[in-house]
């Protein structure tokens, strides 16, 4: 994020460059990059004519070689942005020519969205060397919460800890999924309001009460009426509670107690750090270690592993959703 703030502070101070290649894993600094040049380097008078737009799949490397050695028309440059470039990959080597020498007066802009270049090619050195290469990494699940929080405050909005639990839950890492649902609730809400599960159940439609997070920590308080509730409601709700998902973030749950058990510093913020977990939630992990032994957990996280695998059809005889669930807490619970 940092690197991105940069850039950007680099173009609003007048240096910018004859090339920016995107690249990476994550698309939303991607495309937030490519939006604000497109946005932000021409007057609206000049991109009539000097702002174009192409698509990896409907070009070459020489359409885009051919267009970026234009001339501006009535202005200092011209922008040329090129959206989907991965889709150039097996020629994307070609670009080391015009990298040896960009126009001075283009700014060219490839958007290589889920792949990076090799940086020990002579393309990638030059495209460094006379432009910026920025790549865009995915970010780990225990990062995304603090990049939850870090955009809201910057829009001046709070989020509970649950909250962001939630988002990360049901969205996962897909940081382009997570801002659309924020910027629905940026609309909702004042500025300064606090995003709590309550307001994420209502506007966005994760149940506060009937989710993955809610059953994990009800496993973890060996709560089984809770338990079994959240599960028959899975049940009725298969379509919004895939059994996949659910096995696999229980199993996920149980990793972390084994790894948890094997720890010697369990200074909580070692244990945090470790586990990938929010510091708030280490009373959760407290009590459940305490109500699963390692060679318990051990056990569970076996028999998860069979629940797994009858959730993807093998072997498991056309078992409903119901009696994978049901089978999965008496594992767990007996």
């Amino acid at each position: 994020m940092d690197e991105v703030i940069k850039i950007v502070n680099d173009i609003k101070g007048g240096n910018i460059k004859p090339m920016y290649f995107l690249m990476g894993e994550e698309p939303y600094y991607i495309d937030k990059l490519s939006d604000y040049i497109e946005g932000n380097v021409l007057s609206e008078e000049e991109k009539g004519f000097n702002q174009t737009v192409l698509y990896g799949r409907d070009i070459t490397i020489e359409d885009i070689v051919s267009t970026a050695k234009r001339y501006p028309m009535m202005a200092e440059r011209q922008v040329v942005i090129v959206k989907e470039a991965q889709d150039l990959s097996r020629t994307i080597d070609k670009l080391e020519s015009y990298a040896e020498n960009p126009m001075p007066t283009t700014v060219l802009v490839i958007c290589y969205k889920y792949k990076t270049l090799d940086k020990r090619k002579k393309a990638t050195k030059l495209l460094a060397k006379n432009g910026v290469v920025y790549e865009s990494k995915k970010l780990y699940e225990n990062q995304v919460g603090d990049w939850i929080k870090r955009v809201l405050s910057g829009k001046k909005y709070n989020i509970e800890p649950k909250a962001t639990a939630m988002l990360v839950e049901f969205l996962g890492t897909d940081l382009s999924k997570i801002n659309n649902e924020l910027e629905k609730l940026q609309i909702v809400l004042p500025k300064g309001s606090t995003i709590t599960p309550a307001v994420i159940e209502e506007n966005i439609g994760f149940s506060k009460d009937y989710n993955v997070f809610e059953l994990r920590k009800a496993i973890g308080e060996r709560n089984q009426l809770k338990a079994y509730k959240i599960a028959e409601n899975f049940a009725n709700n298969p379509k919004e509670n895939p059994m996949v998902v659910t096995t696999g973030l229980v199993f996920g749950f149980f990793v972390q107690l084994l790894k948890y058990h094997g720890l010697k510093d369990k200074n909580p913020k070692n244990v945090a750090a470790v586990l990938g977990v929010n510091p708030f939630f280490l009373k959760e992990y407290d009590l459940a270690i305490k109500n699963y032994p390692m060679r318990k957990v051990s056990g569970i996280v076996a028999a998860l592993r069979e629940i797994d695998v009858k959730s993807k059809g093998v072997g498991a005889n056309a078992l409903s959703n119901s009696d994978l669930l049901k089978e999965m807490l008496y594992k767990i619970f007996n």
